[in-house]
């Protein structure tokens, strides 16, 4: 079944079979793996699917959430198999298949920016694979050289006798033959697909109605599920009484999992408002002091630290701070974030004859398997995760605690299948936050404004060590200090140094990680020394960037270039400008805006620039920088999460703002690829917007802000 069909529920066995003849099709597929993994190159039928009316079907082994990479990726496969885009269609790989064939398929998880630039070779020399082996399978026919045909829109041609078979004619015979061992992709001059901005193939669908995400799921006697956790993280069920709700209509059991509480009913309202009844006495241990201020202390503590982890150390930055005659001194905060997507977290599941069946909104279905399994008590190979669009991720649906909930409860429902739905107040109180951050900032120049020393020191929870439970090298949190202990500025005595300040709120990742919140800070302090300086923001960037960091310096340029930077403004209009890289690509923005006597900011306009290397589909690429905007002034305008007695004030999107449609300004893209390298866009589009736009704000102001979100300012975002 095609994918912009998917409906849960429908049998899904042979749904990458094999035929044993082949007659009917030439299926193809293999994985080159990341560096660590042993090599293979077998022949598995996982990818490319020719079929005999010509259709050709393109697997898409991650999943979609609305970033458009179920178009792009099978753009790099379409283009080097030679293939008519009028007849691909994208179907899912699935994660019990990934299992089966030895993970055919490489990492399933769409997380970090890495669909196109971590898989991009493979997929290319799946295409260019079957290319060759469909070329090879008309030769064969016509009794010619192979290298006197060429393929092109889905047609092998003799170039000397003008005949001509296509591909679906092709198929069979291809099927039988060995793949190449070796393959010459296409030089990027010749591509035909890649770099075209092709509409995205499920925006019928979606725009229709028809396209299915995890919430949607439905099936045959299924039950609801309506859960809450403790409101104090960490904590657990100590009693509960549901004798209230135990004999009411429609509820069909009230389950105490031990860390949550799950009332199970023939409809979800139902279930929602019967939790409400029950009344549970939590034991949240000595969690409940937690709060905002008691954080904060500690993250200050942090800092004072007399050593602490180093993360960057060239030359001797403390020894030239000591004895500069002035030093400039900054300290900025960055909130917890949620995640708040628009589909909550949903799972619905299905335990019966010692399998498990999962239909959910997840970001890394490899993830759902393995978790499934384990909270089922079945082997990995009984458990098969159907394939569903995303209702959006932002990162949060990385992580399984809400597929383990679906299962346990589908579990003691005795072969009930069950949807369980986070309410949004769950949704929000129970995240994995974007971890909160304290960063002190050093810096002295000589007298010519040239940056002689620079220390940054960040306190901040690390979520490698908490939420994935991993061993810190050397101490350090990548995500902790990204754009950090990478600068590309030209100082040459750099310190960047780290203290792990973790609290038992729950982090994770959310879009662009550190990267959403340290380039606010490492790009707001340039433009510090900018105006210590007395220099133009662009010009003392270009001065540091100087001619090692080409890429840097481009992106920026361009960036400034599209914005007129230099160019007189309107009348109280004044501009911002930050750079940044992060996932790979290189990035810059630019923002105008205005500020009037009600602290209302104006923002005329945003110009974001991406350098990605290769930039696969320009219109995803384009929406991409739109949606990081709407993305990124949420959380920069409202976005905080705050504590008090060890629980999260926030609860919906009353308290939790988001950014409305009369709020949006005007966003112009500059998608200025460079080749040579494979960038990301999803995560790094967000990153240099908040330093732009709190530059732009101190030009119209004179007010430094060193801390989000805006709102804590007395600033609001003007309409219209």
């Amino acid at each position: 079944m095609t994918t912009s069909h998917l409906t849960a529920g429908v049998d899904r066995r042979g749904f990458l079979k094999v035929s044993s003849t082949a007659a009917a099709a030439l299926s193809l597929g293999f994985f080159l793996p990341e560096k660590g993994m042993a090599a293979t190159a077998e022949r598995v039928n996982a990818w490319i699917e020719i079929q005999a009316d010509e259709t050709i079907i393109i697997r898409y082994a991650r999943t979609e959430m609305g970033q458009g990479s179920r178009t792009s990726a099978p753009q790099l496969v379409a283009d080097e198999l030679e293939a008519d885009w009028k007849r691909v269609r994208v179907e899912y790989a699935t994660a019990h298949e990934n299992l089966r064939q030895k993970r055919v398929y490489g990492d399933m998880a769409a997380v970090g920016s890495r669909t196109i630039r971590n898989s991009q070779e493979y997929l290319r020399k799946a295409g260019a694979t079957a290319r060759e082996m469909l070329i090879a399978a008309a030769a064969q026919q016509w009794g010619v050289p192979a290298s006197e045909c060429v393929a092109a829109l889905g047609v092998v041609t003799h170039t000397p006798s003008k005949r001509k078979l296509s591909y679906g004619k092709l198929a069979a015979e291809a099927a039988k033959l060995e793949p190449p061992k070796e393959v010459q992709l296409k030089d990027p001059k010749d591509w035909k697909i890649i770099g075209k901005p092709i509409k995205r193939v499920d925006i019928p669908d979606i725009v229709t109605g028809r396209v299915r995400y995890g919430i949607d799921a439905q099936l045959p006697g299924m039950l609801y599920a309506a859960v809450a956790a403790c409101p104090v993280f960490n904590g657990t069920v100590k009693s509960l009484d549901s004798s209230k709700v135990d004999n009411r209509r429609g509820i069909v059991k009230v389950l105490n999992q031990g860390t949550f509480v799950a009332v199970v009913g023939d409809n979800w309202w139902r279930a929602k408002e019967a939790l409400k009844d029950v009344a549970i006495e939590w034991d949240t241990g000595d969690n409940a002091k937690l709060s905002s201020a008691s954080i904060m202390a500690s993250f200050k503590e942090g800092l004072d630290q007399p050593q602490l982890a180093v993360a960057r150390n060239d030359g001797n930055a403390p020894e030239v701070l000591a004895k500069a005659s002035k030093v400039h001194e900054a300290e900025y905060f960055t909130p917890y974030l949620a995640h708040a997507t628009m589909e909550p977290l949903v799972c619905t599941a299905w335990v019966h004859d010692g399998k498990v069946e999962v239909w959910t909104s997840t970001q890394n279905p490899e993830g759902v398997l393995a978790t499934a399994a384990a909270a089922a008590g079945v082997p990995q190979d009984q458990v098969l995760v159907h394939p569903m669009q995303l209702g959006g991720g932002l990162g949060r649906k990385g992580a399984q605690d809400f597929t383990r909930q679906g299962v346990l409860i589908a579990k003691a429902m005795a072969g009930k299948p069950v949807k369980m739905v986070w309410t949004r107040e769950e949704d929000t109180q129970h995240d994995l936050y974007r971890p909160a951050s304290l960063v002190r900032m050093k810096a002295s120049m000589d007298d010519a404004g040239k940056v002689q020393a620079l220390h940054i020191r960040v306190s901040a929870p690390s979520i490698l060590a908490t939420l994935l439970k991993l061993p810190l090298p050397n101490g350090i949190d990548g995500q902790a200090v990204a754009s950090f202990n990478d600068h590309p500025y030209n100082i040459p005595n750099s310190l960047v140094d780290y203290a792990q300040r973790n609290t038992n709120v729950p982090v994770g990742f959310w879009r662009t990680v550190g990267h959403s919140q340290n380039p606010f800070v490492r790009e707001s302090f340039i433009d510090e020394l900018a105006h210590a300086a007395g220099k133009d923001p662009l010009a003392f960037r270009q001065s540091l960037l100087g001619e090692k960091f080409v890429k840097d310096r481009a992106i920026l340029e361009a960036v400034a270039k599209a914005a007129d930077w230099g160019k007189p403004l309107p009348k109280g209009v004044f501009r911002g400008i930050a750079e940044t890289e992060g996932y790979g690509s290189y990035t810059a923005c630019v923002c105008e805006v205005s500020v009037n006597a009600k602290s209302e900011v104006k923002i005329h306009r945003v110009v974001m620039g991406i350098d990605c290397g290769y930039a696969v589909n320009p219109n995803n690429i384009e929406a991409q920088i739109q949606g990081s905007v709407v993305h990124g002034l949420t959380a920069i305008f409202w976005g905080e999460m705050t504590v008090k007695d060890g629980r999260i004030e926030q609860s919906n999107f009353h308290d939790y703002r988001m950014m409305r449609f009369n709020e949006m300004p005007k966003v112009e893209a500059v998608i200025a690829p460079t080749g040579g390298f494979w960038g990301g866009v999803g995560e790094p589009a967000q990153a240099p917007l908040a330093p732009a736009l709190a530059n732009a704000i101190f030009a119209a102001t004179g007010k430094r802000l060193r801390s989000l979100p805006l709102k804590n300012h007395g600033l609001s975002l003007a309409r219209g």
